[in-house]
């Protein structure tokens, strides 16, 4: 099936201000980056979508199969073999962090590494993407580097987090 307007864009903006005797002097900064994918594997391109919005019970975790188990919006499998776009974001009414990355196995280590994580607090999110000229994108392999873990940081309360993934089945 194919995928149509994939995009992944984030935008930062702030402004510097300090009064001056006759004004305001002012420095805006901003940075801005984007990328659309057309249908298909190659460079520019992506065929799968994985999105949800998932809670975790106190000190649970779950690792996230990006190679045949995770289910697209129709109920089919995906498989992905390079991931060019990542968002996840914790709620805001989270107590407890949501924590990304180290799978105990089989970590998908392209984007952190296999030891390494992400501590998303309450309301906080982190985007990643690949530049559009970019073929490889962050590899997934079957079996032994398909494992995102996302685990909830504390006791107590549960921790609710979305996902959602852009990648190439080849």
């Amino acid at each position: 099936m194919p995928l149509s307007g994939a995009m992944l864009a984030v935008s930062a903006y702030g402004e510097l201000t300090n009064a001056l005797d006759m004004g305001t002097g002012r420095a805006p900064q901003s940075l801005s980056k984007s990328m659309s994918l057309a249908s298909g594997t190659g460079v520019g391109k992506a065929d799968r979508i994985f999105s949800d919005r998932r809670t975790l019970a106190a000190s649970a975790t779950e690792d996230l199969d990006l190679a045949g188990v995770l289910l697209d919006a129709f109920g089919a499998a995906i498989t992905f073999a390079r991931i060019k776009g990542l968002i996840v974001a914790a709620a805001a009414g989270n107590t407890n962090n949501v924590v990304v990355g180290a799978a105990s196995s089989n970590p998908w280590a392209t984007l952190l590494g296999s030891t390494h994580t992400l501590t998303l607090r309450p309301g906080a999110f982190v985007a990643v993407g690949t530049g559009v000229a970019d073929a490889v994108g962050y590899a997934v392999t079957a079996s032994t580097g398909d494992l995102l873990k996302i685990a909830n940081s504390s006791s107590g309360t549960p921790v609710t987090y979305d996902i959602h993934i852009i990648g190439a089945s080849a």
